[in-house]
């Protein structure tokens, strides 16, 4: 079913040894990521394939946030640069969404929200930002299964202020984390939004597949973050399409040359042979939906 050799072949395995959830934000020609615990690595060398700086911490790290320092997502917006994230409170004893601040893609990042802007009594993680057409900026994340009803996890939006310090809307549940075909797990996790060019508005998101952790595409029925969300039965990643690592909680950036990438840290249990590495797969966009652009 899969070219493997050429799959493999069109995978740049990144040069940071471990990361997981690697976010890159793309800034004046320098790739810069970020992942769980809050750490920051750049490069200028022009290559996604050459050498990464770790610049350590990022973030000045609140009185509060005790643990779970997951999952970065920086984000420019109106000249300022937005960090995404999760940390687990001493207050609450819950998991929260989070925003950070900074004038620089290498921070420091301060907290800019007051605290976790997710519903109070919610273990929420994996948050990223996303603006809609009318220029309504939204906060997609997970409603981790460890504080539904059912022990099953969802996927929620809420609209955010237009200075991103706080939800405006009760969020919305887009879909289930059982929804899916290709899964029987209770796991949402790693949401990122993209929008064709054809209007489609399309999510990769991880949940497990037989194969292990994977990406997904959901899609929106009428190219609104809270419209009706279907997901497709074809996987974007899966370790069947390597035969070698399982991987997931992506997002989707461009190169310097304009050619777009998805991002996961692969594999998901460093057990399976080497640390949870960045790596980095060509994408194209095909009508709807998107694919492996594999030469």
């Amino acid at each position: 079913m899969y070219n493997v050799e050429k799959n493999r072949a069109a995978i740049i395995t990144s040069k940071i040894p471990c990361l997981r959830d690697p976010c890159i934000l793309v800034k004046d020609g320098v790739y810069y990521a970020y992942g769980t615990g809050w750490r920051c690595w750049k490069n200028d060398s022009g290559s996604l394939a050459g050498d990464w700086q770790d610049l350590g911490v990022c973030v000045k790290v609140p009185e509060d946030a005790v643990g779970c320092h997951w999952a970065p997502e920086v984000h420019e917006y109106k000249g300022k640069f937005y960090m995404f994230t999760t940390y687990l409170s001493g207050k609450t004893n819950h998991r929260g969404s989070v925003i950070f601040k900074a004038d620089s893609p290498e921070g420091p990042f301060v907290e800019h929200s007051a605290g976790h802007i997710s519903p109070e009594g919610w273990d929420a993680i994996d948050a990223t930002f996303y603006v809609d057409e009318e220029g309504q900026p939204w906060m997609v994340f997970v409603h981790e299964w460890t504080s539904t009803d059912d022990g099953i996890g969802r996927m929620a939006a809420a609209k955010m202020s237009d200075d991103l310090s706080k939800l405006i809307t009760e969020p919305v549940e887009l879909f289930r984390a059982d929804d899916p075909s290709w899964t029987n797990q209770r796991v949402t996790d790693g949401c990122w939004m993209y929008r064709c060019e054809n209007g489609t508005l399309l999510m990769i998101w991880s949940n497990f597949g037989p194969g292990g952790y994977c990406v997904g595409i959901a899609r929106s029925d009428n190219g609104k973050v809270d419209g009706k969300w279907s997901q497709d039965d074809e996987l974007l990643y899966t370790k069947a399409m390597t035969e070698e690592y399982d991987g997931g909680h992506g997002i989707l950036f461009k190169d310097t040359d304009g050619q777009l990438y998805l991002s996961i840290h692969s594999p998901n249990n460093r057990n399976d042979g080497r640390p949870e590495t960045p790596v980095f797969v060509p994408v194209k966009e095909d009508g709807d939906t998107i694919v492996w652009d594999v030469k």
